[in-house]
């Protein structure tokens, strides 16, 4: 991005800071595309593919991540446990659930516990700088 800057939904996207951001998913692709999305914005990405490995980068991190891209299906995690121990252990990091098995009690639940958003897989790459400027820019 140049200086003259993206507004995508009202946000000013290019005017971030770079962020630290873990994302967990999966599958190689998504999480790929993602990774590159978010590093092409200038942030700092982590990637990791099952609860195990985000659980280390946590324990890990010299400091807590400005935000968590998390996938509710993972290998080793199904529900929204992850979200749980991520919350308790980084409780100002925020989150945002990915998952293409969306439900009213899966949205609430993850609320519940802290996710500033739950989006639906698959979502349009092109979006996700300006819904990550926006769950962190309260911070």
């Amino acid at each position: 991005m140049n200086g003259v800057g993206l507004v995508w939904l009202g946000v000013r996207v290019s005017a971030m800071q770079p962020l630290s951001i873990l994302v967990v998913d999966d599958e190689p692709l998504m999480r790929w595309s993602v990774v590159q999305t978010l590093a092409d914005c200038g942030h700092h990405v982590i990637e990791r593919g099952d609860a195990q490995g985000a659980l280390r980068a946590l324990r890990g991190a010299q400091y807590p991540f400005d935000l968590v891209l998390l996938d509710l299906q993972l290998p080793d995690s199904g529900d929204l446990s992850l979200l749980a121990n991520i919350r308790e252990a980084m409780p100002t990091t925020n989150v945002i659930l990915m998952t293409a098995f969306n439900t009213p009690e899966i949205a609430y639940g993850a609320r519940a516990l802290g996710a500033s958003r739950v989006i639906d897989k698959p979502f349009d790459m092109g979006a996700l700088p300006a819904l990550v400027a926006a769950a962190t820019a309260c911070n």
